[in-house]
């Protein structure tokens, strides 16, 4: 059983959808299934949060060499509208959508956060959507006899 949990957890460190996808073809309980993934994220989370300051100042992260990158691309301007619109909640609120737990505490530490604010919306996040995807996810494979 240690296992099973093992592999929803880690799953969810990264990318959020894996820890529901693998807790339900292992056939556990949707509540396990929504704590497992839920803490999941929240393991990443608060690693990043306390070691993004640390991590950003490694040799392999600075700029080498002198090639130019482009400053505002796409994705970056799409990250800034959003950040702009929405802030922090809005951002923890996509991070099980569209971006990953590593990616939405990256931009939120990008924008220099406050690293309680950082955890508090993202668990608030990964409760909510660790709890859709479970149930409503459950229910669905059910409905149509997937599981």
């Amino acid at each position: 059983m240690f296992w099973k949990y093992l592999l929803v957890f880690s799953g969810s460190m990264l990318k959020f959808i894996f820890g529901p996808i693998k807790g339900f073809a292992l056939k556990l309980h949707p509540v396990e299934v929504w704590l497992l993934t839920s803490a999941g994220m929240m393991a990443t989370v608060i690693i990043l949060t306390y070691a993004g300051s640390s991590i950003k100042n490694w040799h392999f992260f600075k700029k080498r060499g002198s090639k130019k990158k482009k400053v505002f691309t796409t994705r970056k301007r799409t990250i800034v509208k959003v950040w702009r619109k929405y802030g922090l909640y809005g951002v923890a609120f996509l991070t099980p959508l569209l971006f990953s737990p590593i990616g939405g505490t990256l931009i939120a530490l990008a924008f220099n956060e406050k690293k309680h604010k950082i955890i508090f919306s993202m668990l608030l996040s990964a409760l909510f959507w660790g709890g859709a995807f479970s149930f409503l996810g459950n229910n669905f494979l059910k409905y149509f006899n997937i599981l």
